[in-house]
């Protein structure tokens, strides 16, 4: 028994570490990132780092490095229309547009010109009724790319059951904000069990320490990856509350800042099974519309106070994409 919680706390020291690893990763995205830089973060020689590296996340540093760069990429693509391909190449760590554009290829089957141009593509579709009345044909269908969206679901998302009063957009500034965080990786979609699993975890080591006790602290849920482009074994989501920034922290238990800025905050009450309808409303609807872009700072969902228990079965939620106008 006493070996088995030595384990445990030697487990989720090691995932601590590597967790900060992976923050590091993100926020040097662009920088040459080399293993001695890497496992000096960890905290573990360079000999024993990548195999700790792999044996946590199922993946080998460099391939964890490479798809970040090429997901981030994508995202880009997507949202930044204002920078050219060799910019996104640079901002994402390769070398020069020709490295991009080969091992962009090489995941996604298409130049990343293609990809852009197609997603140009997505967001016309959306944007226009019109074009969305007369979609009872296959033609438009044909256009969209699948991997990018499919029909049906656009068509769902645009006939939403939400009340028109549970859809309140503005655009807030936040300050930087340091949290703690439990992180997961793998499929948590639809998953209540998983979040309140780490909601508890996270409670656990945060109360004894009194950080719930101050008015300032906020829980938040941040999605690291694009589910689109993600592989759902590797979906990264943390969940967070915020501490102040001399906060120590222990075992598994990271730490982090999310960046100030605009903020594009959608309240919310809902349902277990509303999340996604929500998300895909702000993404797909009013987003398109607003005249705003995302930039590429993590997303992330943030709850605010909650005075009596509500008998509804509804949660107040806010969806809060880091923004930049158009």
């Amino acid at each position: 028994m006493e070996n088995e919680v030595v384990n445990a706390r030697l487990l989720a020291v090691y995932r601590g570490r590597i967790n900060a690893v992976i923050d590091y990763i993100e926020k040097h995205i662009s920088e040459a990132l080399t293993l001695e830089e890497l496992s000096q973060v960890a905290n573990f020689s360079k000999f024993h780092f990548h195999r700790v590296f792999f044996a946590m996340t199922g993946e080998r540093l460099y391939e964890f490095i490479q798809r970040l760069r090429i997901q981030k990429g994508a995202t880009l693509l997507s949202n930044r229309s204002d920078l050219s391909i060799t910019d996104i190449a640079l901002e994402c760590g390769f070398s020069g547009s020709a490295a991009f554009s080969r091992r962009f290829r090489a995941v996604f089957q298409k130049t990343p010109s293609q990809w852009r141009k197609d997603c140009h593509l997505l967001g016309n579709f959306e944007q226009d009724d019109r074009k969305m009345d007369q979609a009872q044909s296959n033609a438009w269908k044909d256009k969209i790319p699948p991997i990018l969206y499919n029909y049906d679901i656009l068509r769902e998302k645009r006939r939403t059951t939400m009340n028109e009063e549970n859809r309140k957009v503005t655009i807030k500034t936040f300050p930087t904000m340091t949290a703690a965080y439990v992180r997961y990786m793998g499929p948590y979609k639809g998953n209540s069990k998983l979040f309140e699993s780490l909601f508890s975890k996270l409670c656990a080591w945060a109360e004894p320490r009194g950080l719930l006790k101050s008015p300032k602290a906020q829980f938040l849920i941040i999605y690291h990856d694009d589910p689109e482009i993600t592989a759902e074994e590797k979906l990264r989501v943390s969940v967070c509350v915020t501490v102040p920034p001399e906060t120590a922290v222990d075992g598994e238990i990271g730490k982090m800042e999310i960046a100030a800025g605009a903020y594009a905050s959608a309240y919310f009450e809902l349902g277990d099974d509303e999340y996604q309808q929500a998300w895909d409303w702000v993404y797909g609807v009013w987003l398109p519309s607003s005249g705003y872009v995302p930039d590429d700072r993590p997303c992330f969902e943030m709850y605010p106070p909650v005075e009596k228990e509500r008998t509804d079965g509804k949660t107040p939620v806010e969806i809060c994409i880091p923004v930049k106008p158009v």
